[in-house]
């Protein structure tokens, strides 16, 4: 069996930040398993702008991105492996792949750091009704076939779900020549950015219908049309709001879910909202020496934040693999509290004695909310107060304190995050 410091489990945006952070800081034996057949991940299909604002602080295009880290993988001479699949992992931290090249590894690691990434969800984790024809897309891998294949998956098409990925398809779609007829929304909001709702959807004259789902499905070997309806606030349809949309194609874009079946089989806690490890504020979970960052940790809406976040886990992986840091403590750890309209935190919650010099909590709300304050408390003292014009659960928020704001206060024992109105 081989042995490893730290073997990075995903080759996307995530794991890419987070080994280079970590050879940064002297950690020279890392291991990256990617199961594609390049690193990059997802960004190796999302042709479209606006990735690196935050990262590279000018505009460019999901490969573009990519390159500019596998460069620094490159130059930096971290080893990976490409058309791996990681079959399991142990909660010994041992790390179970299969290689094309290699045959069967077992590689026994000091530090593991979890960057897998999340799926689509499909048809079947929808409950759709209707006849099952062909035709019916993930909005993900339509934008594979387009991008990377060179294939048009249909001329007429709907979209169920107004996720990020579903609103930059309705645009690719219509500039191949398609026509996108509409894109339905059982919320009575959208799941993605403000900008992509704009760019892709109202420049295009595509119309977007909120609380409207699909109800049925019409074709025998091709779609031929759909019925959506409008939903009551317990997203129930209601009788006579039926419209039938011919078409010949089938988009889902109803979010994702984090890849978390060998988290789960190794032990790692989950949370019941993300799907997502449990974590602290080291982004380390339950099992001593695991990390957890990018979508496999909380769905992110900016491959920015996925790359940020990730160099924190590999930044904080060094630290444990080198030993400098105090030692976790769950019995002295502090929840982190959610106030009405927070649906989750990341971290979850924090040993205050490991804080750093810099600390950033990130949250998503559970609804829109114009005019408001997101707030954080510590021992019922309020120590940040930010306003915000708009809020919305497509759009993730954070507040970041330094370690010096709260130096003054008494032994921490309680932490809110609150969402209040002006």
């Amino acid at each position: 069996m081989e042995s490893r410091e730290l073997v990075i489990v995903g080759g996307g945006p995530a794991g890419l930040a987070a080994a280079i952070s970590a050879r940064e800081k002297g950690i020279q034996d890392i291991l990256i398993f990617e199961r594609d057949c390049e690193l990059g991940g997802i960004l190796n299909q999302c042709i479209h702008n606006g990735f690196g604002l935050h990262t590279f602080h000018e505009e460019l295009t999901g490969p573009e991105y990519a390159d500019r880290y596998r460069e620094r993988i490159e130059k930096m001479k971290i080893p990976y492996m490409t058309d791996t699949m990681v079959l399991d992992i142990t909660p010994e931290k041992v790390v179970i792949a299969i290689s094309k090249t290699e045959g069967l590894l077992e590689i026994r690691a000091k530090a593991i750091i979890l960057a897998m990434g999340g799926r689509e969800r499909p048809r079947g984790a929808l409950n759709i009704p209707g006849r099952r024809p062909a035709g019916i897309y993930t909005a993900g891998t339509a934008q594979h076939l387009v991008n990377i294949e060179g294939l048009l998956p249909g001329r007429e098409i709907v979209i169920l779900g107004s996720g990020d990925i579903g609103l930059i398809m309705a645009r690719r779609m219509t500039l191949e020549g398609a026509k996108v007829k509409c894109v339905a929304e059982i919320m009575p909001f959208s799941g993605g950015l403000k900008r992509n709702i704009v760019q892709c959807l109202d420049d295009f004259g595509i119309p977007l219908k909120l609380r409207h789902t699909i109800i049925d499905i019409k074709g025998s070997e091709r779609v031929e049309a759909v019925t959506i309806v409008q939903v009551d606030e317990q997203s129930k349809p209601i009788p006579g709001t039926e419209e039938t949309y011919t078409c010949d194609t089938v988009l889902l874009s109803c979010g994702l879910i984090p890849e978390n079946e060998l988290t789960k089989r190794m032990g790692v806690d989950v949370s019941q909202v993300t799907h997502g490890p449990v974590v602290d504020e080291s982004l380390e979970t339950n099992i001593l020496g695991v990390f957890a960052c990018g979508n496999v940790l909380h769905v992110h809406d900016l491959v920015d934040y996925v790359s940020e976040e990730a160099a924190r886990a590999g930044t904080h992986a060094a630290a444990y693999l080198a030993g400098d840091r105090k030692k976790k403590n769950r019995s002295c750890s502090v929840q982190i509290r959610t106030g009405t309209g927070i649906r989750y935190t990341v971290p979850s919650y924090i040993q205050p004695e490991r804080l750093e010099e810099e600390n950033v909590i990130r949250f998503r709300v559970s609804d829109i909310m114009k005019d408001c304050y997101t707030s954080l408390y510590i021992n019922g003292e309020r120590i940040l107060h930010k306003r915000r014009r708009i809020v919305a659960p497509g759009e993730m928020e954070e507040l970041a304190f330094s370690k010096e704001k709260i130096e003054g206060l008494c032994e921490i024992q309680d932490i809110l995050v609150a969402l209040e109105p002006e």
